[in-house]
């Protein structure tokens, strides 16, 4: 049986496509492996997004070809957002590149394994899988991603996924609910939609408040803790959506709208528009309707023609507006985004210094935030051994989303090996637990767990995966795993 190996960088999204082609690869015999030496194919899917991402994908791309000179691969193909930009360049410059795939081929996978897909005609990406496409979940069984659309109409500057995605489209309202409740049945407690802007999904099916309409039907889905949903722009919050959210308790009190920057003038240079006092008026908006709701946004500084005072306006919206997670973007140029030819550009020390600033406001207000957790019993997603100290256990809150939060560290699980504890407590990944929080940090929190939760039972219904994935499948290499970017 020919052994195929993956790498899946960048976004959520990404890793979705990843999970198809896997499900196509699987379903057609072929076996998955997470390691580099055992691999006779390799499969490359690639982020293109900034340069940095971009420069890990080639860096990929190179480390995987030495596999096909000196080990056992005897095939390299490369997929995703880099094939959309660089398809020529990809094949002429690194000729141990058998096949490329773009965002917009997924479901041709099989062809670039099994025969010859080099060179296909130049047209916007279309694909977009649905309930019935086979695929093999990669992230732990009680966590999983659903990708609600594909592809984005909004004219951003700094932003290229319309040329590499293509234009918006919804999946059918029907195929979304069918899978999520396929996953729930095959164990899922939590569920994430995701697109690039989740927040206009149906309208081109003609759906009013189709995001809103979709969470409705989700939060009826009892096996399901939480349902959140990753990004909502910010001029498309509507009421409806709001309200549902705060009506349903399987609806993750969370959104993560990436307002990108407070200045007027920046925003409109970024051709998003608003400005701070309407986020702020938004952010009001959202915390009066669904209280306790935990809010996450995104940054870019550096951007061209940002100013001193459009920094110092940025710095004290911030300041302003006590959000709960932040994550801060260094602008890089992109050649074929709309703002490459702009005047105006920032030098390099300056976006690193303003991007330190701003996180060290952050961090602040974080610490501040999180110290009120204390002494609180929550309930919590319990995950696993942690990464960096399997002697502790790792959750999440209902406020942390999976990859891009902090996190809850537990400190009376059980571990298999360690010295038994009268004090431990048997629990296993996937477990909902009510835990008391007993320290804070500024990002992080630790606490004990006061009770283990009854788990549903299993069901028996269609799989959306075409086979049951080895550990770390989308890990791949010669002795330490590689990361899966999120």
């Amino acid at each position: 049986m020919t052994k195929v190996g993956f790498i899946s960088l960048g976004c959520p999204k990404n890793l979705v496509d990843s999970e198809v082609m896997m499900g196509i690869l699987a379903r057609e015999g072929y076996e998955l492996t997470p390691r580099a030496d055992d691999a006779e194919i390799l499969v490359v899917n690639t982020c293109s997004f900034i340069e940095p991402a971009q420069k890990e994908s080639i860096e990929a791309i190179l480390e995987m070809a030495e596999h096909k000179k000196f080990g056992a691969a005897r095939k390299l193909i490369v997929a995703g957002c880099l094939v959309e930009r660089f398809r020529a360049e990809i094949l002429q410059q690194v000729p141990e590149v058998d096949a490329v795939v773009g965002t917009g081929e997924i479901e041709r996978i099989l062809e670039a394994v099994e025969g010859d897909l080099k060179v296909l005609p130049a047209q916007p990406p279309s694909f977009l899988y649905h309930d019935l496409t086979p695929r093999i979940i990669t992230t732990p069984k009680h966590q999983a991603y659903i990708k609600i659309a594909e592809g984005c109409d909004h004219p951003c500057t700094f932003c290229i996924i319309p040329q590499l995605r293509g234009a918006f489209r919804s999946r059918r309202f029907e195929s979304v609910i069918r899978e999520a409740e396929n996953l729930a049945a095959a164990g899922a407690r939590e569920i994430t939609l995701i697109g690039q802007d989740t927040t206009s999904y149906g309208e081109d099916l003609g759906l009013r408040d189709g995001l809103a309409v979709l969470l409705e039907k989700l939060a009826q889905v009892e096996d399901l803790t939480w349902v959140r949903f990753l990004y909502a722009y910010p001029n498309r919050v509507t009421q409806k959506l709001l309200d549902t959210l705060a009506a349903h308790p399987r609806l993750a009190k969370y959104i993560d709208v990436p307002l990108q920057h407070a200045s007027r003038n920046v925003l409109a240079r970024m051709k998003r528009g608003s400005n701070g006092d309407a986020f702020l008026k938004l952010l009001e908006r959202m915390r009066g309707t669904i209280p306790g709701v935990t809010l996450r946004t995104s940054f870019i500084v550096g951007f061209p023609g940002e100013t001193d005072a459009d920094f110092k306006e940025l710095y004290q919206f911030v300041a302003a507006a006590e959000l709960d997670w932040v994550g801060v973007f260094e602008y890089s140029d992109v050649d074929n985004a709309a703002s490459f030819p702009l005047d105006g550009k920032v030098d390099a020390a300056t976006i690193n210094d303003r991007r330190n600033r701003l996180m060290a406001l952050q961090k602040k207000i974080s610490r501040q935030k999180l110290r009120a957790y204390k002494g609180r019993v929550e309930t919590a997603l319990i995950e696993g051994p942690s990464a960096d100290n399997p002697l502790v256990w790792e959750a999440r809150l209902e406020g942390m989303a999976p990859d891009i939060d902090g996190k809850l560290y537990l400190t009376d699980i059980e571990v298999p090996g360690a010295t038994p504890s009268s004090l431990a407590i048997t629990a296993q990944p996937g477990d909902v637990a009510r835990v008391e929080i007993t320290k804070t940090d500024a990002y992080d929190l630790i606490a004990r767990v006061v009770e283990i939760l009854p788990r549903p039972a299993l069901r028996t219904l269609p799989t959306v995966a075409a086979a049951p994935p080895p550990q770390a499948l989308t890990r791949i290499s010669t002795g330490a795993p590689l990361r899966v970017l999120g």
